[in-house]
């Protein structure tokens, strides 16, 4: 099995067999460090890390070469440095990166409308109905890659399947800059030696449990009865893994699919233990997370929370919301009250804000009275200040810089990880 640094993959001979493998999932190679690369070539093949040069930063993609020394998504920069010395640190050019994935996902809707993007650097593909256009499911991806090489520079990476979950699970394996087919047929063979914990949505802790229990592989997933993973995981997760561990996923390309959550985080200059602070942190991130929600026509059905703190012990709070809203007062009033309900052992490090269970704005049942009805007014103002004269130009006056919160304040947005 091809692990983060490229070691193991597995690959498909031209011309494979590919029949009933109509699903593709496209996951571009580090993408944050292919775009950084196409604006400075000498980066090519040399240990890079995407990263702000803080000593508080954490590594948001790595290149495959810094890969091999253990550094990973998520680690704290520091730790990054002193695995690989030599790494390279590049900071994070964010509109630069959603510019080239906006480039790439034209590419595949060129080849068939059926795509649904699941991050700035993956998506699904249907190419069932593209067969008399392009090809075969193999000859697609194959289409696909070169053009990706071709018109924008950067190497991706493709599974094909008969189902999301083992397409998903194929570009994986193939990591990096490699094709993997895995017709229906030979679902069950591709499956049951792999990890159990390589399935989707198998977290660390439910793999630990079932490994306990000598259920190590998909295959022993498969060949355990429903009722007794059940007793491992739960119901719900019980009857999924099962059936994935079967081959079956019923999941269909969703176009019009709606983010299920939107979120910032921020990495504090220094660990913050004064709880005002972290109250006041938390409905700037509200408002931020708010304005997400508004563009994106979207409103949050829960509220969660996350605080990381100074050991890098990290716990997460929600609570769900009596009616949905996209308005950054009410998220902040929900978040505080999470944030009040915490034992604040120890100074925090990191604080982050998340809308969770979104639903498309005004479909949801009226109250008789909208609470929330003056704060939208005035956010809705600030969206049109903002559109008129650019972000930013009007801000809530607790947000104005004080000598406390300068030396806190975060240096920057924690920005999302590369999912490669």
């Amino acid at each position: 099995m091809s692990r983060q640094d490229g070691s193991g993959r597995l690959v498909s001979r031209a011309g494979a067999d590919d029949t009933g493998a109509r699903i593709l999932h496209v996951d571009m190679d580090a993408f944050y460090v292919a775009v950084e690369t196409l604006s400075d070539p000498s980066l090519a093949g040399r240990p890079v890390v995407i990263a702000h040069p803080d000593g508080r930063s954490v590594v948001s993609s790595a290149s495959y070469e810094a890969r091999r020394y253990g550094v990973r998504s998520a680690m704290p920069i520091g730790m990054a440095l002193r695995l690989c010395p030599r790494a390279i640190v590049v900071p994070p050019t964010f509109d630069r990166y959603r510019e080239v994935s906006a480039q790439v996902m034209d590419v595949f809707r060129s080849i068939t409308p059926l795509v649904e993007p699941l991050s700035i650097d993956e998506a699904f593909l249907d190419v069932g109905g593209a067969r008399l256009l392009w090809g075969t499911p193999g000859e697609i991806a194959a289409l696909i890659r070169q053009r990706v090489r071709d018109e924008i520079g950067i190497t991706c990476s493709v599974g094909a399947a008969a189902t999301k979950h083992v397409a998903k699970m194929a570009s994986t394996a193939s990591k990096p800059d490699g094709m993997l087919v895995v017709p229906a047929a030979r679902t069950h063979e591709f499956l049951d030696p792999r990890p159990a914990g390589s399935m989707w949505g198998v977290g660390p802790k439910a793999a630990e449990a079932l490994s306990a229990r000598a259920i190590r592989t998909i295959r022993d997933v498969r060949e355990t009865p429903v009722h007794a993973l059940a007793r491992i995981v739960g119901e719900a997760q019980a009857q999924r893994i099962h059936e994935l561990a079967q081959g079956r996923d019923p999941r269909r390309i969703e176009t019009e699919r709606v983010e299920k959550s939107i979120s910032h985080e921020e990495t504090f200059h220094e660990d913050v233990s004064d709880p005002s602070l972290l109250r006041a942190e938390l409905l700037r991130l509200a408002d931020r997370v708010a304005v997400r929600l508004r563009k994106a026509g979207a409103e949050a059905s829960g509220v969660a929370i996350k605080l990381r703190f100074e050991d890098f012990g990290t716990i997460t709070r929600s609570q769900s919301l009596s009616e949905p809203t996209a308005v950054g007062q009410r998220i902040a009033h929900v978040a505080r009250e999470l944030l009040d309900a915490v034992d604040l052992r120890a100074p925090v490090r990191l604080i982050g804000v998340r809308a969770e269970r979104l639903i498309p704005a005004g479909t949801a049942a009226l109250a008789l009275w909208d609470d929330d009805g003056d704060w939208k007014q005035v956010e809705g103002a600030l969206d049109r200040a903002s559109a008129r004269f650019g972000a930013g130009s009007i801000t809530r006056a607790s947000f104005l810089a004080s000598e406390s919160r300068s030396r806190h304040v975060p240096a920057f947005d924690r920005p999302p990880e590369d999912s490669d």
